[in-house]
């Protein structure tokens, strides 16, 4: 239960987890990074002119869903839902700035033939291929994990506060194994299933996606002796409470901050999202990052 999580440490000493660091983010020349599509598009793409074939139905978590195989035989889990364009944007946004993700697509619509064979315009969502290569091996624990305490897992955390993401459990943690090492690395360490964000933080049934709550909510509360207290309100505290400093902030905030407007506008697009609401959240965002560069660079 999450009142009974462990006390956050890292399973490793801080040599060997700065040697792991890659499996969880990588330095990247974010100027050029392709947030419309994602780095892996050429690779894992998604087509949306195509005939999907229904599967199974979606059994677990509160959006519905289903399994699909396109015509090439790749299954795909479909997330639909106001959760999709979240996860979709927020996925899109962490890939650009170093963090690994799977690939993830959004449709607003698409062609189903369902377990009649009848074909039909389904409502769309989020789509994440389950591919060989990309083999899902099981999830990772956010308090004890080979990464607490380095600037990448801190500077995660402090990008999920921005997006005021509320769903920090365990279970949507996962391990990917990759059958052809990408960028040095064969292990992934990944977080997923973002949907619960840009909206309110709590803890039972927060509302999400929504851009005049997310407009109106605080970011950072108050700094006590170089540590930073945060207006959050969900599952986890001991994720943030005196254990994330100035220092932190400063690094993720610079980190988004390299995003051009550009590449926040295509990051919202691949989520579907109208160009008004996008902006909304955009301009928010945007506030939040120079709160964060600007209590760093208040304090001596």
């Amino acid at each position: 239960m999450p009142f009974c999580a462990p006390a956050v440490q890292p399973t490793v000493p801080a040599p060997i987890a700065q040697q792991h660091v890659a499996e969880l983010w990588e330095p990247r020349d974010i100027s050029h990074a392709d947030v419309f599509n994602g780095p892996w598009a050429s690779e894992w793409s998604l087509d949306a002119h195509a005939t999907y074939e229904f599967v199974k139905a979606k059994r677990n978590g509160v959006s519905p869903g289903m399994t699909v195989r396109d015509p090439k035989g790749v299954e795909w889990s479909v997330k639909q839902g106001e959760e999709g364009p979240v996860e979709v944007t927020l996925s899109r946004v962490l890939s650009a700035v170093g963090y690994h993700q799977p690939p993830v697509y959004f449709l607003g619509s698409f062609e189903l033939r369902d377990d009649k064979h009848r074909t039909h315009v389904a409502g769309g969502g989020r789509f994440r291929p389950h591919r060989k290569d990309l083999k899902d091996v099981g999830e990772w624990s956010w308090q004890q994990n080979p990464f607490v305490g380095t600037k990448p897992y801190q500077g995660l955390l402090v990008v999920l506060l921005m997006f005021d993401s509320s769903d920090l459990k365990n279970s949507n943690n996962s391990i990917y194994e990759l059958k052809q090492p990408r960028e040095g690395v064969s292990r992934w360490y990944v977080v997923r299933d973002l949907g619960t964000a840009l909206g309110e933080t709590g803890r039972l049934d927060p509302k999400r996606n929504d851009p005049e709550i997310f407009g109106r909510l605080k970011f950072i509360r108050a700094v006590h002796n170089g540590v930073v207290e945060f207006s959050y309100h969900g599952w986890h505290q001991e994720l943030f409470r005196d254990r994330i400093s100035i220092e932190d902030v400063r690094w993720a905030s610079d980190l988004l901050s390299k995003l051009s407007d550009q590449q926040w506008a295509d990051a919202f697009r691949a989520g579907g999202y109208d160009t008004g609401v996008a902006q909304r959240f955009i301009a928010r965002l945007k506030e939040k990052i120079d709160d964060g560069r600007r209590v760093a660079m208040a304090q001596p």
